[in-house]
């Protein structure tokens, strides 16, 4: 189907970044235009689930290059819905909290903070739209270019070099992208996505595919595998709304889609088994899901801990599209926005408690939860739902992912389900000191014998990650919310013929 609705989602966020740089000096003014083009994207987004549900694929060709059969163009199919609808509906929320935190700490440079926010979200829903893998390179070299802003944004010599850090990573990374890339294409003579694999690379060489796979797992850095992972937690030094968007909403949920992307519409699932790619990436997978969990387990600053976390759980989205399996899939894709909805609620409370409290060590928050009961309830949700716990929607993603191992059905399978559980109890073991320091210890003024009194951040910082945090419950409960789950079963009966 022929829709120029991509195209409009696309323009939103970047009539929005012209709005708020004409409305430098009327912050109200400048605010709204970043609340408007949020909204306006994610109703767009939204709109094309229906049409999808029916089967239909939107697509929409913006123009063609000089190069036969390569051109910049969209495809919205059920993967790429799931992705878009969950960036979109996050950058509602977060450009909400991103007032209230921002106008709280005064920050400096807010024109450009919200400016850069706007080209991050259209190049993560650029990458979910994507009809081909220059389209994806195109928009996800984008991601790369508006958050080095954001991550350098306090200006600091640590931010500086963690940014520093940052492009040092990812610029190489777009090159391995784009190597791989032009090899798709002089191989196979098309860098179009089509479900089950590029047919024609079956009759490549199976050393040009292996080369492929590395280049491409080198390119899709921003899934922070390690060991290319340690630009992440430096990232730290952002804005807490900066720390949710890399962390749940663009750029690290950018880089764990294109893996997806590549297992299941590029490669192809068939070819990933024959030449045992998968049981390298499975491999990769469970080593960082430990790995990340362990060094979680050291950390004392709440937003590197976080971080850790990520790198373990974006580490199970890729996992779940190793693994080949129906439910392995599924689980990998729900994963995605059930993640992203967890972790941006665990670090928007980062940024409750640094505004309420200036607060940022675990050791510091006994009785944290007395005086910020909101925010530590919904902080609690959140860790819970990352170890899998009911009722919150980490659960289900992480129960697909154990089907789809025990799937596998070898000594491999029942290796990888062990992993998942290990990592999950490891989850448990770095999320439940940070609950029990804030609702069972006692604070200074307690000690003392002081009266603790309640102050939560201001209602725009806590109206967000409170409404985070109900909806990861809400997805336990109805996980079809936005779609998400008939969206995720008719990938996998596109992916695996009605399996």
């Amino acid at each position: 189907m022929e829709l120029m609705t991509p195209l409009f989602v696309i323009l939103c966020p970047a009539i929005a970044a012209a709005l708020i740089l004409l409305s430098r000096n009327k912050p109200n003014v400048r605010e709204l235009w970043t609340i408007a083009g949020s909204i306006a994207m994610f109703l767009l987004v939204l709109s094309m689930a229906p049409i999808i549900l029916t089967g239909e694929t939107i697509n929409f060709i913006l123009f063609h290059t000089m190069f036969k059969d390569i051109y910049i163009g969209f495809k919205v199919d059920a993967f790429g819905e799931i992705f878009a609808i969950t960036a979109s509906s996050l950058w509602v929320l977060v450009s909400i909290y991103s007032i209230g935190y921002m106008r709280s700490l005064n920050e400096h440079a807010q024109t450009r903070y919200y400016f850069a926010f706007c080209f991050a979200i259209m190049g993560a829903v650029g990458v979910a739209l994507s009809a081909n893998l220059v389209t994806m390179f195109l928009f996800f070299e984008m991601i790369t270019i508006s958050t080095y802003p954001l991550v350098i944004h306090e200006q600091t010599p640590e931010a500086l070099r963690a940014g520093h850090k940052y492009l040092a990573y990812l610029m190489p990374a777009g090159a391995f992208l784009l190597f791989a890339i032009m090899t798709t294409y002089y191989v196979a003579g098309t860098t179009d996505f089509t479900p089950g694999g590029i047919k024609s690379l079956a009759t490549v060489s199976p050393w040009i595919i292996i080369v492929l796979f590395i280049a491409f797992l080198l390119g899709f850095m921003k899934a922070a595998w390690m060991p290319v992972h340690s630009w992440l937690p430096s990232a730290m030094i952002a804005p807490s709304p900066v720390s949710g968007l890399l962390h749940a909403v663009a750029v690290v949920k950018a880089g764990v889609f294109g893996i997806v992307r590549i297992v299941g519409f590029v490669i192809g699932m068939d070819l990933m088994h024959q030449l045992g790619l998968w049981l390298v990436l499975a491999g990769i997978a469970g080593f960082t899901m430990i790995a990340a969990n362990l060094f979680a387990l050291s950390q004392d600053n709440l937003k590197r801990r976080l971080a850790y976390s990520t790198i373990s759980q974006l580490s199970y989205i890729i996992l779940g599209a190793a693994l080949l399996t129906p439910d392995g899939m599924q689980g990998a894709m729900l994963h995605i926005p059930f993640h992203a909805y967890m972790k941006i609620t665990l670090f928007l409370c980062a940024g409750a408690i640094l505004v309420a409290t200036g607060k940022t060590k675990i050791s510091e928050m006994a009785g944290i939860g007395k005086r910020m009961p909101v925010t530590m309830a919904a902080f609690s949700i959140g860790a819970i739902g990352m170890a899998g716990i009911p009722p919150v929607c980490g659960f289900i993603s992480k129960l697909y992912l154990c089907l789809g191992s025990w799937a596998v059905g070898s000594v491999w399978g029942m290796i990888f389900l062990a992993v998942i559980l290990i990592s999950s109890l490891l989850d448990i073991a770095y999320f439940v000191p940070i609950i029990q320091t804030a609702f069972f210890k006692k604070s200074a003024e307690e000690i003392a014998g002081g009266e603790v009194k309640r102050k939560e951040a201001p209602l725009l910082v806590v109206a967000p990650l409170a409404i985070t945090a109900i909806l990861s419950l809400v997805f336990f409960f109805h996980p079809n919310t936005f779609y998400i789950f008939d969206l995720a079963k008719m990938a996998i009966s596109q992916l695996f013929g009605g399996a």
